[in-house]
């Protein structure tokens, strides 16, 4: 930014150099709810949700089948209203604001509609002028996309993975800062998942900023950085996929030991849960608190049973939302905060008067 003249109370003019606006979040939402009614029926599809998505990188929008996730999706855009809470998108209020944002912004909500009959080229030079994208992004977007080959062809004989893959190519026409992806895999076979995959790594490592929801949180877990996960329109657990994971503690451990069934009696008789596993392996785990390999060891070594194998089974997002839950999708979101370590706390709706 150049430098800016100041002019102080005496009248002196003095040259001063003004540090540009860091923006931390490309998006950022508070107390975020959206209630719908049918027939005096009020349910809330998004319940004071609180989000928030760093600049660059993959982060993972989690949550079962009508969890609110394209609710929210909706709300970040400006296609529905929300009924209250704050929206922020690269530091401007949305939907006030929409207009300064959305050419940084690329989405796919639903699956997007294409000419059959024209080929996948000519689909991405209708759009980009339609929107006023340059013609020479059609061609640079194709081969970004892995179709630089199969431009050409016609919708029609794309396959669900190429009709997806051309998708992404129309949102990033205007080359945006934020892609965000609503159930992109959703109907693809385990190719089609690995090349969408691919792509939004491929688009973090551009810089871009990567917001993908999805009720399959194994499959993001493998390229997500950060992670919100959601449940009946409330947060459950929000930040870093690493340090959530380590909330959550050691979940089991794959015990070896000659003689299994005796191992599995002393275990449970001091608290563990125990399930045989083939080959005469024990999983063994505790519920209400963190697994200590070392007190496993001691348990069957004072009873003349001796390990042979000890390995930590690791936990994976998935069994830290059910954990979360209790196995019932719900639950309080401020009960749910307090079992969650400071530095996954949301904060208050921050205060920017200052910073304009």
């Amino acid at each position: 930014m150049p430098p800016e003249e100041l002019t102080s109370a005496s009248g002196i003019r003095r040259r001063a150099v003004v540090a540009p606006l860091v923006v931390d979040y490309a998006v950022e939402a508070y107390s975020l709810t959206k209630v719908y009614r049918t027939r005096n029926v009020k349910r809330a599809a998004v319940d004071g949700l609180d989000l928030r998505v760093p600049v660059a990188g993959i982060h993972g929008f989690l949550g079962p089948n009508g969890s609110g996730k394209t609710t929210t999706i909706r709300m970040l855009l400006g296609l529905i209203a929300a009924d209250s809470g704050h929206i922020r998108i690269f530091d401007h209020e949305v939907p006030l604001a929409i207009s300064q944002v959305i050419d940084r912004v690329g989405a796919i909500v639903e699956q997007p509609k294409f000419f059959p009959g024209f080929s996948g080229q000519k689909n991405l030079e209708l759009i980009a002028r339609a929107i006023g994208a340059p013609q020479r992004r059609v061609d640079k977007v194709l081969h970004e996309v892995g179709l630089g080959r199969r431009g050409g062809d016609k919708f029609r004989h794309y396959s669900l993975g190429m009709k997806q893959r051309l998708a992404i190519a129309a949102t990033l026409l205007k080359d945006p800062d934020l892609l965000i992806f609503d159930e992109p895999t959703n109907g693809l076979d385990p190719a089609g998942i690995h090349e969408i995959r691919a792509m939004m790594r491929n688009l973090a490592h551009r810089g871009k900023t990567v917001l993908v929801s999805s009720h399959i949180l194994a499959e993001v877990q493998q390229i997500a950085n950060t992670v919100t996960i959601i449940s009946r329109g409330r947060l459950l657990a929000e930040g870093d996929v690493s340090d959530i994971l380590a909330a959550n503690g050691q979940l089991a451990a794959r015990v070896g030991v000659s003689d299994d069934l005796r191992a599995a009696e002393v275990l449970k008789a001091a608290g563990f849960t125990v399930e045989p596993l083939a080959g005469r392996f024990l999983q063994v785990g505790l519920s209400d608190r963190r697994l200590d390999l070392a007190v496993i060891t001691r348990l069957l070594a004072d009873q003349g049973l001796y390990v042979s194998e000890l390995t930590p089974i690791q936990p994976d997002l998935e069994s830290v939302f059910l954990d979360l839950t209790g196995g019932d999708h719900q639950g309080s979101r401020q009960e749910r905060r307090r079992r969650q370590p400071d530095r996954i706390r949301q904060p208050e709706l921050p205060d920017r008067s200052r910073r304009r």
